[in-house]
């Protein structure tokens, strides 16, 4: 039996771990859960599953849950009660997906405490992929990916030799505006951004799958993951989403990862890992699946995809600009303060800005990250009051 501790269990993979963890009753359970400030669907998560106890990162949300669970329930308050949860001795495995940069402190102080990590949180690997992983190692930790595209190269790497790899291809689904013109980008709104065709997602996530900006995370998280250099990491776009990765090794061969497009399976895998255990999730059907496409990424229409692969390449602390200029952009778009086509126009202006600092502490990390908010919310108001 694992004891569970989930980091963002009101969002999308938090509550698929919930429903993985209750289909197996006898091998996990919920130790605790943490959210933001969701409080309805946590008190309803706390009375299904009766963790040991949560934390609530706003403390308004907080005080109404303290009310709504009439102190039946140890409710503990803001970053530092988040970090106390991950550390307790009575949990196994941490889920770590919360979203943005906020995941980064959380999953530290887990892996210092000697916890696995399953890990969602791409951000934690794209700000400080380096430190991460040191901290993991010399904390004899395991990090297993949760997301589709590095668990299916994790299990596609089983048995191989590192040294045979050729290439990692991570595929994306190209979103909802694969097949859109760049003018119609132009002129996109919200809720056709949020229109994913396969996936359901959390808002921020979602957008930066319309943007491919996920992807370009995804590629920097899989740099650090596997240890792999920017020429061996390619994207190829699969709007199927059926093939979650493949591995190309150096005879010519490639391997491939294949299921329908639900995040279950691969959070279930990275909590049983190295082993796989039976499940009753939807399976691939061959004979109805009709054609699978492959085609590539399109740099001018997908810009965030571009300006990924630079910082990866730069390395140090550019990253972190990239991801919290993102971040900032991102919001901004939800409000309708900014267009779709502008999300990139920022992130670039930040990073041009950025005079990068090569293997950044977690002081430089978090003050390069603090300053880089800053820096495109101001560019942000000052383009709203220019209008």
């Amino acid at each position: 039996m694992k004891n569970i501790a989930i980091l963002g269990s009101t969002g999308s993979i938090g509550t698929s771990s919930l429903d993985v963890i209750a289909r197996n009753p006898d091998r996990y359970t919920v130790a605790y859960l943490i959210a933001n400030k969701n409080v309805d669907l946590l008190e309803k998560q706390i009375s299904q599953y009766k963790p040991r106890g949560v934390a609530v990162i706003d403390d308004c949300a907080a005080s109404v849950l303290r009310k709504l669970t009439n102190g039946t329930t140890e409710i503990l308050t803001g970053i530092e009660g988040v970090e106390e949860l991950v550390q307790r001795d009575d949990t196994d495995i941490v889920i770590s997906s919360l979203v943005g940069f906020a995941g980064l402190r959380p999953t530290i102080k887990a892996i210092k405490s000697g916890k696995n990590i399953a890990l969602a949180n791409k951000e934690t690997l794209v700000v400080a992929g380096e430190l991460i992983m040191e901290l993991a190692r010399n904390n004899n930790v395991s990090i297993i990916p949760v997301d589709s595209e590095h668990s299916a190269i994790l299990q596609c790497l089983i048995g191989e030799d590192p040294a045979t790899i050729a290439k990692v291809i991570l595929t994306a689904s190209g979103g909802p505006f694969l097949n859109t013109p760049i003018e119609k980008l132009k002129t996109a709104t919200v809720d056709e951004a949020l229109n994913h065709p396969n996936w359901q997602m959390g808002n921020k996530i979602t957008i930066d799958s319309a943007t491919l900006m996920n992807k370009g995370l995804e590629v920097i998280e899989a740099h650090h993951l596997f240890g792999l250099p920017a020429d061996k990491i390619e994207v190829v776009i699969h709007p199927q989403s059926i093939i979650h990765s493949m591995v190309e090794f150096i005879d010519g061969s490639v391997k491939a990862q294949l299921g329908v497009p639900d995040m279950k399976i691969p959070i279930q895998y990275a909590l049983t890992y190295p082993e796989r255990t039976v499940s009753n999730f939807e399976r691939v059907n061959f004979t109805e699946m009709g054609t699978m496409m492959f085609r590539k990424p399109d740099i001018e229409q997908f810009p965030c995809l571009r300006l990924a692969l630079e910082a990866m390449r730069a390395g140090g602390s550019l990253p972190t600009v990239l991801n919290a200029a993102n971040e900032i952009a991102v919001h901004a778009f939800l409000n309708n303060e900014i267009t779709f086509m502008q999300i990139p126009e920022f992130i670039e202006k930040a990073m041009n800005d950025h005079t990068t600092i090569m293997n950044p502490t977690l002081q430089i990390i978090e003050k390069t990250d603090r300053e880089t908010r800053q820096r495109v919310r101001s560019l942000i108001q000052h383009d709203l009051r220019s209008e």
